[in-house]
């Protein structure tokens, strides 16, 4: 379908973690970078648009979807349904173009069973669960019911980033960006990178 050489960078953090604004930064930065844009159930937030943020379906349309296999991956994600489209997918990676994912921890795993090394996985980690609260509280979009199943959640996935390729800590919006920006060239140089004491440092071939 691609060549080796061709990543596919996975991006995942908690509900109001921060990685749509960071995404939209890095996309920005990096013009190698296509993004793929998930397909989900729930409904648009304030200044989200129809295709750029998302595809929003209906629930039947989402059913349709995956029993016809058009999707690569697809997870419940706090009461609505999320996927990666199949075919738009294949047509960036054939064209050799290098693709964004922004998922959440269940869609990563089938990402990174189904492309192993070329799938590159990073967790977006929040400086504290209180800040985490805090930016899902001045986000208003939730209850406050809502807010501590998201928590809850947040918790647990907090707990897969272990398993990630890199972590790294949304604590200043410039400096998060930045450390994802040296980790996507470093892997499409063909190399990889370890962060130490908050620098990025080369470590051979990917």
């Amino acid at each position: 379908m691609t060549s080796e050489g061709v990543k596919l960078f996975v991006l995942s953090s908690p509900s109001g973690g921060g990685k749509t604004t960071v995404a939209r930064r890095i996309l920005r930065r990096v013009r190698e970078l296509a993004r793929s844009i998930s397909v989900t159930t729930r409904r648009a937030r304030a200044g989200e648009r129809q295709g750029r943020d998302y595809r929003f379906v209906a629930d039947e349309v989402f059913r349709d979807l995956r029993r016809e296999k058009r999707l690569v991956e697809w997870a419940s994600v706090h009461g609505a349904w999320y996927g990666t489209p199949r075919e738009p997918l294949e047509r960036l990676l054939a064209r050799g173009r290098n693709v964004l994912l922004c998922i959440d921890v269940q869609g990563a795993r089938k990402i990174k069973r189904a492309f192993g090394k070329r799938a590159v996985l990073i967790f977006l980690v929040p400086p504290s669960v209180e800040d985490l609260r805090q930016r899902l509280q001045r986000r208003s979009t939730d209850s406050s019911k809502a807010i501590r199943a998201r928590l809850a959640a947040a918790k647990r996935e907090l707990a897969c980033a272990a398993w990630y390729d890199y972590r790294v800590v949304n604590a200043k919006l410039g400096d998060a960006v930045a450390q994802l920006e040296a980790i996507m060239r470093a892997h499409m140089r063909g190399e990889r990178q370890t962060i130490t004491g908050g620098k990025l440092n080369g470590t051979g071939s990917d």
